[in-house]
């Protein structure tokens, strides 16, 4: 028999970024919402890589210009291991690479950092919804 909750599953969501008062700003205001539940930090691309294959996130908050492996990179290597988890490039600098971040494979959405915190959140539940989804249906 096959038993299905009610209740909305708590999506994992994994912060990365090389500056240490951003990720722990993140992870407050995600901690602080129903449903979202933040697995780990790291501070590099490199880090990120090897966390998703600990901590299995549904998403990750990605900053893009990070030491050690970028998060354009570390996005290829995310993708390679966990192709339904959901990743959201994170950056203050706006570039072209950015303008182009829908025909990157790699990655799912693209986010400033000057977005209000809500919007973010926001963006974060609802492609943790499609993450979910993915996984059901396949």
């Amino acid at each position: 028999m096959l038993m299905l909750s009610c209740e909305p599953s708590t999506l994992r969501v994994l912060v990365v970024d090389d500056h240490e008062l951003t990720r722990l700003t993140l992870k407050l205001a995600f901690s602080s919402q129903k449903n979202l539940q933040v697995v780990g930090l790291a501070s590099n691309g490199k880090e990120a890589v090897e966390m998703v294959k600990r901590c299995h996130p549904d998403v990750i908050v990605l900053d893009l210009h990070m030491p050690v492996m970028d998060g354009w990179s570390a996005s290829g290597h995310i993708k390679a291991i966990a192709p339904n988890t959901q990743i959201i490039a994170y950056s203050s600098v706006e570039d072209t690479k950015c303008q182009e971040t829908k025909e990157v494979d790699s990655l799912d959405a693209f986010c400033k950092k000057d977005t209000p915190t809500t919007e973010l959140i926001a963006l974060v539940k609802k492609l943790g919804q499609g993450a979910a989804n993915r996984s059901v249906a396949g």
